[in-house]
This record gives structure tokens, sequence and C-alpha cells, in this order.
């Protein structure tokens, strides 16, 4: 299992507005680089993008949620 970490405080979002559908769900492949959410600081939105190759399980961190740096945000399988 690969953990997938905050690496700022802030907001956590898992889609790009309300209407949108999630970045990842349960099951979807996930390759170097997919963007798995958002974390806005100070009106500032930064990807966070996954480092490894895998399986989304779900996300750890709730959307619209404050965040600390290190939070554990999604876990990956593979």
């Amino acid at each position: 299992m690969t953990t997938i970490l905050s690496p700022l405080p802030g907001t956590f979002y898992i889609r790009v507005n309300p209407e949108s559908e999630p970045f990842k769900k349960a099951g979807d492949a996930v390759s170097v680089g997919d963007t798995i959410g958002l974390v806005e600081v100070m009106k500032t939105f930064i990807e966070i993008k996954a480092e490894v190759d895998g399986t989304f399980v779900e996300y750890s961190a709730k959307d619209t949620e404050p965040v600390t740096a290190g939070q554990n945000l999604a876990e990956l399988e593979g």
C-alpha cells in the first residue's frame, strides 16, 4: 500500500468543482503524474500528483476539509 501525503497545510479537494466527478475513484488505474486532488492555500490551488503507478484504493482525507503537512490524503495499491 502506498500513501499520498499532503506537501503542505491547507484545504483538500477531491474534485475541480462541486459538480465535477472526483479525480479518482476506487479501482481506477493511477499513473505517475496523475492528479489525485488539490490543496488550496491562500486562494492558490496546488495539484497533488501520484509519484507511483498503482490502483486507487480510497481517499483518506475528506473533501473540503483542512489538512496538515504530511497528512495522508489517499491510498494506492500496487
